[in-house]
């Protein structure tokens, strides 16, 4: 057949390509190469997928020679709901003194599950919006009440929520998770309690401002200092971790925008004494950065300074030919740093939490490749693995339900085809009965079809409900907004090459390891293929995307 659009077929080299067939089922069927592959030894449990390291674009650790690290969220991970509740009650007591806000919201209790990573904050209408990754809201909530889905229509029907529209804020990283329930609580407060009524653009801007006070004038890192076991865990697996990037040849840096005092007290909590090899925090890095304030630090020109440990005053050298180890350093930017480090590109990987600062920036002005942590995906993917039977029955039902809409409109055409022939043909006698016959057969058909779409439509909204409402009563999971990733997904899997729960789960991997992602398929390259049988999570095999140790 003549192709279309003067496509043309390349030729074929046929006894070659025959050849590479046959060595390719005998590497298949392999019996002796199975069994070494099946037996070979695991470090991480298959079944533990909460610690692995999941792959959005192939990257071979063999060709990484820096890796750099945030501090907070990052190799310091909080202790979420008592580091929350202490911003919060910090902002609200700032609010009432400082903003002139009335002291009856010192009654709002904080609630940690009404937030999570990824909201939107609407400052045009007061709501707090999930999305999809096509910028559409899925749910809202104003106040603590749920917008209807005609409210959701009327608001939202022609909207497209953009990150760069002022009229939003982004909820992207895990400090800012008080600010939105602070957000809602007020407005649930004083319009909905006492009538008042509101500037929901201004009072989001008090909040952000009266948040960004606690962490600037360092209030809430000296609440955290008297007592940081409370409030950071300390993971036993960290200094292991770095010890064996090290021992596998990678130099290490931090890069954090908290001061140096801080950095030091969080940090010497941490590594301080874990590994013999690293008798003090700062054996195990190369370059150590503070203040670096990101994300300008990948865009600006602020010049390294180096900082006295000791005094933790900045001296007065002016900017440092190199960045040498044992020394440390605070502002800088990316270009003065590769030319520092003499290490720059695709052979720099940084980690870190910030959807934003760490991983977005630095994948939009520079080669380097990206690891996000989302401490968060521990307790989502505890939550689906033991989930995993009802998750595989949705997939299940959802596959039929798109079956039978399929086979729904198949016998529409037919029965219509048959209803029109009756009336147009005049046929009479045997030929019409039979007619009469199959028409009525066709509906029949077609009546059952229906009843069981309602019944799987049914079904599926109900175990998606309930899946989503068991990890969030009022969001459902993190990386999802119904069948669609959420806008906080897709944007994970847009810029961050790696991500995973935590820093110390590289303990699982070579430093050489290659980490694969599976091949990327658009739908027309799997819409012939035979529909197969999805496998609940937490089946057999590693999920989409993940390397297992």
């Amino acid at each position: 057949m003549e192709p279309l659009h003067g496509s043309r077929l390349g030729q074929i080299d046929q006894d070659k390509t025959l050849e590479l067939s046959k060595r390719a089922l005998g590497i298949l069927h392999d019996v002796e190469l199975q069994g070494l592959i099946s037996n070979k030894p695991r470090e991480l449990p298959e079944t533990d997928r909460a610690r692995q390291v999941f792959v959005n674009r192939n990257l071979r650790l063999s060709n990484i020679d820096l890796i750099g690290f945030d501090m907070d969220y990052t190799l310091a991970i909080y202790h979420q709901r008592r580091i929350e509740q202490l911003s919060y009650d910090m902002t609200l007591q700032r609010l009432i003194a400082n903003y002139g806000y009335p002291a009856e919201i010192a009654g709002i209790i904080y609630d940690h599950q009404f937030v999570m990573r990824g909201l939107f904050v609407d400052k045009r209408h007061g709501n707090l919006l999930k999305i999809d990754r096509f910028g559409l809201v899925g749910r809202a909530y104003h106040g603590r009440q749920p917008l209807t889905e005609e409210q959701l229509k009327t608001l939202y029907r022609n909207e497209l929520v953009r990150l760069k529209n002022p009229e939003y804020a982004w909820i992207d990283t895990l400090f800012a998770l008080p600010e939105a329930c602070l957000f809602a609580g007020i407005i649930e407060k004083l319009e909905r309690d006492l009538g008042q009524k509101l500037d929901y653009a201004k009072l989001y801007d008090d909040i952000r401002e009266a948040i960004d006070t606690v962490h600037r004038d360092n209030s809430l890192k000296e609440v955290i200092r008297k007592d940081i076991g409370h409030y950071i865990f300390k993971d036993p697996e960290l200094g292991p971790a770095l010890h064996k990037l090290r021992s596998g040849g990678k130099k290490l840096f931090v890069l954090t925008n908290s001061g140096w005092d801080y950095t030091d007290a969080v940090m010497r909590y941490l590594l301080d004494g874990v590994v013999p090899e690293y008798p003090f925090w700062r054996n195990y890095f190369d370059v150590v950065v503070t203040a670096a304030r990101k994300p300008d630090f990948f865009t600006g020109h602020e010049p390294f300074l180096e900082v006295d440990p000791t005094t933790a005053q900045v001296k007065t050298s002016g900017e440092p030919t190199a960045l040498e180890r044992g020394k440390v350093y605070q502002g800088g930017n990316l270009q003065t740093f590769e030319r520092l480090t003499q290490h720059a590109g695709e052979r720099v990987l940084y980690v870190g939490d910030h959807i934003y600062g760490d991983i977005l920036k630095s994948k939009k002005t520079s080669l380097w490749r990206t690891c996000m942590v989302v401490q968060e995906l521990e307790d989502e993917l505890n939550y689906t693995f033991g989930r995993s039977d009802e998750i595989g029955r949705l997939s299940e039902i959802e596959i039929l339900r798109a079956r039978v809409d399929d086979e729904i409109g198949k016998h529409k055409a037919l029965l219509n085809s048959a209803e029109r022939k009756l009336e147009r043909d005049g046929l009479e006698g045997p030929p019409r009965q039979a007619l009469e016959d199959e028409r009525k057969r066709l509906k029949g058909e077609l009546d059952r079809l229906r009843k069981a779409y309602r019944e799987t439509n049914d079904i599926a909204e109900v175990l998606e409900t309930d899946v989503e409402r068991g990890f969030n009563p009022f969001w459902g999971l993190m990386f999802k907004e119904g069948s669609e990733n959420s806008r906080f997904g897709e944007q994970v899997e847009q810029y961050a090459c790696l991500y995973t729960s935590r820093v110390s789960n590289f303990l699982f991997y070579s430093p050489a390891q290659y980490f694969r992602s599976p091949r990327d398929l658009m739908p027309h390259e799997v819409a012939g293929a035979p529909t197969a049988k999805l496998a609940p999570l937490g089946g057999e095999g590693p999920p989409k995307g993940t390397n297992s140790a």
